[in-house]
């Protein structure tokens, strides 16, 4: 029989409505639910919305996380890499690593859904942003593409700047 300490046991980790870190980039308000810290890197959660006309993410492809959106309320238009198409409450889209996606709301009200990414970290691609736009860099396509690339991002199509 041995004095040591048996390792404590794992526990469940509740996070209430309030409870996260709100990210606002671009005219999106990230509030992240989950993030590297809780999950010891295997995923991140947020819940975001934006107004009618925000643009959310230009087209651009991931190379070291996959993320997932389903929308809760509103619409999203999201791009495929093949065109744009509408989501509304209840959808969901699966952008794995490599492949192009963005999105925005074209639509009349509010849009706002969920994003999980795996693994986790990407959150600090907006928590970046988020540092310099407070410091007083202006949110161009050119700095939003500088710190993505440091997370292993890029445009898409790669050799075209979008409008």
């Amino acid at each position: 029989m041995t004095d040591s300490p048996s390792p404590k046991a794992p526990r469940p980790l509740l996070r209430r409505p309030s409870e996260g870190e709100l990210i606002d980039v671009a005219g999106v308000a990230h509030f992240f639910r989950l993030t590297s810290e809780q999950t010891e890197g295997r995923l991140a959660f947020e819940e975001f919305s934006l107004a009618p006309g925000t643009i959310g993410a230009r087209p651009h492809v991931h190379e070291a996380h996959d993320e997932y959106f389903y929308v809760l309320e509103g619409e999203l238009t999201l791009h495929t890499g093949d065109g744009e198409v509408t989501a509304g409450p209840g959808s969901l889209l699966a952008a794995t690593r490599g492949t192009p996606h963005g999105f925005r709301n074209k639509g009349p009200a509010t849009a706002r859904a969920l994003c999980l990414y795996t693994p986790a970290g990407y959150e600090n691609y907006f928590r970046d942003v988020h540092a310099a736009v407070s410091a007083g860099a202006e949110a161009s396509d050119q700095v939003l593409a500088e710190f993505r690339s440091r997370y292993r991002t890029g445009s898409y199509p790669p050799s075209v700047d979008m409008p």
